[in-house]
């Protein structure tokens, strides 16, 4: 299953653009999708916001968010994903976003492996609907990074599927 052949047929099918926010895969799923011929068409923008400086200034991710959750969170990502839609020079329709551990961390935290995701869709009248999921994935650092993204954008069209019809 070549999965950014498949996003870019299903995103250019449906005539949306994408807009990546990704930390832990920094880049990895903009990196993938644009490997395709022809996925400037459905390609807007990718942001890679490692840091929580970058998530909240470049994203609007809040601090209080940071800080109750955890970096490593559904909320954050949400945060992230919903904050990609709404920058001013955005033209995207849909966004995907990613927040997690690749190894292990120092002291307590999520357990290696842990990634955050969300997917936002923003409908024809502005409103912006979120699904979010948090998986563990296996194997050493990059492993998991390449994991993560395959895995986030293999699900835009599941939960493209479960927007409400109106």
């Amino acid at each position: 299953m070549d999965v950014p052949r498949q996003v870019v047929s299903f995103l250019s099918s449906r005539g949306l653009m994408l807009a990546t926010a990704e930390s832990c895969t920094a880049g990895y799923m903009a990196s993938l999708v644009s490997s395709v011929p022809g996925s400037g068409s459905c390609l807007d923008v990718g942001f890679v916001t490692y840091s929580p400086s970058g998530k909240a200034g470049f994203l609007g991710v809040r601090e209080e968010t940071m800080k109750q959750y955890g970096l490593t969170s559904e909320e954050v990502a949400r945060e992230m994903s919903e904050g990609a839609l709404k920058q001013e020079a955005c033209c995207a329709t849909v966004s995907v976003s990613n927040t997690g551990v690749a190894d292990a961390p120092p002291g307590d935290g999520p357990e290696a492996g842990t990634q955050c995701f969300a997917w936002s869709y923003k409908l024809r009248d502005g409103q912006i609907v979120t699904f979010s999921e948090t998986k563990v994935f296996d194997g050493e650092r990059n492993d998991v990074r390449r994991a993560a993204a395959l895995y986030a954008l293999s699900r835009l069209e599941h939960y493209f599927n479960r927007l409400p019809r109106h």
